[in-house]
């Protein structure tokens, strides 16, 4: 029976046997966190340290000595096949071949756990996308669901619990515009033609939504189209003349203003979570800004403020001291009126997370809040609570090339590309990895015409690809895969096998890395390497030759790393084809 299974993991053996000799060698100084990387070069090693450099000035010495005595002070392992000094006193470690190759046996034998992490005990909130229900979701709006979506299922397979939130602005302003840009368009249907504001929502959903009203009601909601205009203020402010619509809209509808409203936040509502279901993207939680209101979760919190000290007044108007807490200038919570502002309820909603027993927050909002976070902070650290369990993420705006140019995208002019258009022209896939082939923090070019190529240039074709040949590879064999779980690996000898298992033994610490940093990103990154080295290996090798212990032991190399392929790919919420 192989014995490689029993094999720890590569770096935190090392580290284990490196704290050990800095025990021995000095103890005073023990106390340190011991890095375990790969090198550069491939003739460095299988893993190098520099910690003999990291302890030259505590233990002033030389860390080429420092490094030699560390050494020598080393237990002995039967994993390791040389270790020596090089440079200016880097540790360099040669692995034996079978502790190469022993991450094939834990891949095959964990499957779709293999990279999991161990249960934290964390109860961890990720809010995402949370755009105004207004209209279709746009390009812009898919990447932050591509990267919540991968970001939650990360920090969820790191070994944390995940709940996936969706904050649901159904209140305030915009929603008005919404309503009454609806109720122009209906009562254009029965000739009332009010001069459209340019401000005013545009798409064509509007006008969907009124024929949906004129449907259901016919003329009961028409009102002349003189009293809609009739005392509208006479200025050249765009926004004056929207809210005085509103305003009248509301006087001459009454209760029915109430159903428009209602039905354009239903209508767009269920278009939105619709789009997001269809793009793979769950949310566990819909939360609605009313509700905040509506239970009085927002008096409570402000009347929390100013309880402790952190409001004042003015002018009739209640004040958060803001500034206290590193942001530019104070904020407004009341209206001198007693209206809350937008602040007051998003103070309130942060409260209510930490109190449904959430240990980490974490939002995902566009690179235009990035003024909000310090506010926000301050608003809980104002209300006795931890600041720093709140994680804000920002995410960069889209750019969309097609045939090289440059999509327009104007959210109330509705010429903007939607969510779902761009879904429909490169798929789902090419959505969810591209979106993740920069940093959020990074603005994207999303090149269309790339992600339908069918080439090696098309990460995402590239990657899938690596999968399907595996399949094939199987598919032919026709044999069974639970033999392989103890394969004897030593046939796998060639440079290109070594490379992917080394590939293949980064994943379970790329997981946690890219947890840790709320970084996506570096899975799909990971991912194109591994489908090169797989690729690599592939050419120059061939599986399915006739002596069984090497086609077993190839066998077992390409089942790991298939299972990695589509650990990797369902975290990024990318399908995994069996051809192509």
């Amino acid at each position: 029976m192989h014995t490689a299974p029993d094999f720890p993991d590569p770096r935190l053996h090392l580290a284990d046997l490196l704290q050990v000799a800095l025990d021995s060698v000095a103890p005073e100084h023990a106390a340190v966190d011991i890095f375990i990387e790969r090198p550069k070069q491939a003739g460095h090693g299988d893993f190098a340290s520099n910690l003999a450099m990291q302890m030259a000035r505590t233990m002033k010495a030389n860390p080429r000595q420092i490094a030699e005595r560390l050494v020598a002070a080393m237990p002995p392992s039967q994993w390791i096949s040389e270790v020596t000094v090089a440079g200016a006193g880097f540790i360099n470690f040669t692995l034996t071949a079978s502790a190469r190759t022993a991450v094939v046996s834990r891949a095959l034998a964990q499957g779709s756990a293999f990279g999991r992490g161990a249960d934290t005990g964390l109860k961890v909130q990720v809010e995402f996308v949370s755009a105004n229900p207004t209209g279709p979701l746009h390009v812009g709006h898919g990447r932050g669901a591509a990267f919540g979506a991968s970001l939650a299922s990360l920090l969820a397979f790191a070994g944390n619990t995940v709940s996936r939130e969706y904050y649901v602005n159904d209140a305030g302003r915009q929603m008005d515009i919404l309503a009454l840009s609806t109720w122009l368009r209906y009562l254009e249907l029965f000739d009332e033609l009010v001069p459209f504001p340019p401000n005013a929502y545009q798409g064509g959903y509007v006008r969907e939504m009124a024929e949906q009203i004129q449907a259901a009601h016919q003329d009961n909601f028409v009102h002349p189209a003189a009293a809609v205009v009739a005392g509208l203020p006479v200025t050249e402010d765009l926004d004056e003349i929207l809210d005085a619509l509103i305003l009248a809209a509301k006087d001459l509808l009454g209760e029915q203003w109430k159903y428009v409203h209602q039905h354009v936040l239903t209508e767009q509502l269920a278009d939105c979570r619709s789009d997001l279901e269809e793009f793979g993207v769950h949310h566990d939680v819909w939360f609605s800004e009313n509700s905040l209101h509506d239970t009085g979760m927002v008096a409570k919190a402000i009347s929390a403020l100013e309880a402790s000290g952190h409001l004042y007044e003015q002018d009739g108007a209640k004040w958060f001291r803001s500034t206290s807490f590193g942001d530019e200038k104070d904020r407004v919570v009341q209206r001198d009126n007693g209206a809350f502002t937008y602040f007051a309820p998003d103070i309130a909603y942060h409260l209510n997370k930490f109190e449904r027993g959430f240990d980490r927050v974490v939002n995902v909002w566009g690179a235009d809040h990035h003024g909000y976070i310090p506010r926000v902070k301050g608003a809980l650290s104002a209300l006795g609570i931890d600041a720093s369990r709140l994680d804000v993420t920002l995410v960069q705006f889209v750019s969309l090339f097609r045939a090289g140019q440059k999509a327009s995208m104007s959210t109330r002019a509705g010429e903007y590309v939607t969510l779902r258009q761009l879904r429909h022209e490169v798929g789902n896939d090419a959505c969810r990895f591209f979106y993740m082939l920069r940093k959020s923090d990074q603005s994207l070019d999303f090149d269309m015409d790339l992600a339908t190529s069918q080439s090696n240039e098309n990460p995402v074709f590239y990657v899938q690809y690596a999968h399907a040949r595996i399949c094939s590879v199987l598919s032919q064999w026709e044999g069974e895969e639970a033999s392989l779980v103890s394969t004897d690996l030593a046939p796998l000898t060639h440079e290109t096998e070594i490379a992917l298992c080394a590939q293949l033994g980064e994943f379970p610490l790329l997981i946690q890395n890219a947890a840790k940093d709320f970084a996506p990103h570096t899975l799909a990154f990971y991912l194109k390497d591994l489908a090169a080295a797989f690729h690599a290996w592939y050419n120059a090798e061939r599986v399915l030759v006739d002596d069984i212990a090497t086609r077993n032991a190839r066998l077992a190399l390409a089942v790991a790393t298939r299972h990695v392929l589509r650990n990797g790919l369902s975290l990024l919420g990318v399908s995994q084809p069996v051809s192509m």
